[in-house]
């Protein structure tokens, strides 16, 4: 899935940050209740986690200008206001879930994975990917082709799920390397031809049709 957490204490934006990428989902992140709101009206989430007690807009306020805008994305509110009132206020302005700190990380994801199927339900992002006979499920982190099975490591998880995300569309190094390995300056590395490569033995190899093309000079595409 692709995530945006907005959250202004840095050891939390870590620890959370690291969990969600261990578990092969992409993660934007935001320090503050405007860029937060920035990213999530011009950005596609699947789900958002959202700090309650912000600078420059709170929680709330971030809350109920999406709702008031017709973003239904699926928002979990965190907080360290546990009490009812508090709990009540969230859900009340928009809230998919509440979740007190401190938790324990596994709470969060299953948290999250939960709400991301009732927005699915209710027609909120796809939780699901597809291309041509190639399918993504971003829940429970498996691939297919066709009947076929693929193993993914994370990584390539997260590469293929941003190549269906751009489907038909080249995607360039510059695009990938921000969006997979959150670099924002070309390492001078092979690690995108090393990733391309292993990518499409998994998806490609033994099938009469390719899905991941070389687009010489500019980048990369998947589609049939």
């Amino acid at each position: 899935m692709r995530i945006l957490l907005v959250e202004d204490d840095a050891h939390t934006i870590g620890f959370i940050t690291k969990g969600l990428r261990e578990d092969g989902h992409t993660v934007d992140s935001a320090d503050n209740g405007r860029d937060g709101l920035f990213l999530a009206t011009t950005e596609p989430y699947d789900a958002v986690v959202l700090d309650r007690m912000l600078p420059a807009l709170d929680g709330l306020t971030v809350l109920q200008t999406l709702r008031g805008a017709g973003n239904h994305t699926p928002v979990l509110l965190l907080t360290a206001l546990g009490d009812v009132d508090h709990r009540v206020e969230g859900l009340r302005a928009g809230a998919d879930d509440y979740l007190v700190k401190p938790f324990a990380y596994a709470e969060l994801a299953a948290r999250l994975d939960s709400i991301a199927r009732r927005g699915q339900a209710g027609g909120g992002q796809p939780t699901r990917l597809r291309v041509a006979d190639l399918e993504l499920d971003l829940l429970s982190r498996e691939a297919y082709r066709g009947s076929k099975r693929i193993e993914l490591l994370p990584r390539e998880f997260r590469l293929l799920e941003y190549l269906m995300r751009q489907a038909e569309r080249v995607v360039t190094r510059t695009m990938l390397l921000e969006a997979v390995w959150d670099y924002h300056f070309d390492p001078q590395t092979n690690v995108i031809d090393v990733h391309i490569s292993r990518l499409r033995q998994k998806i490609d190899a033994g099938f009469p049709k390719p899905l991941l093309h070389t687009v010489r000079g500019a980048g990369y595409r998947l589609g049939a």
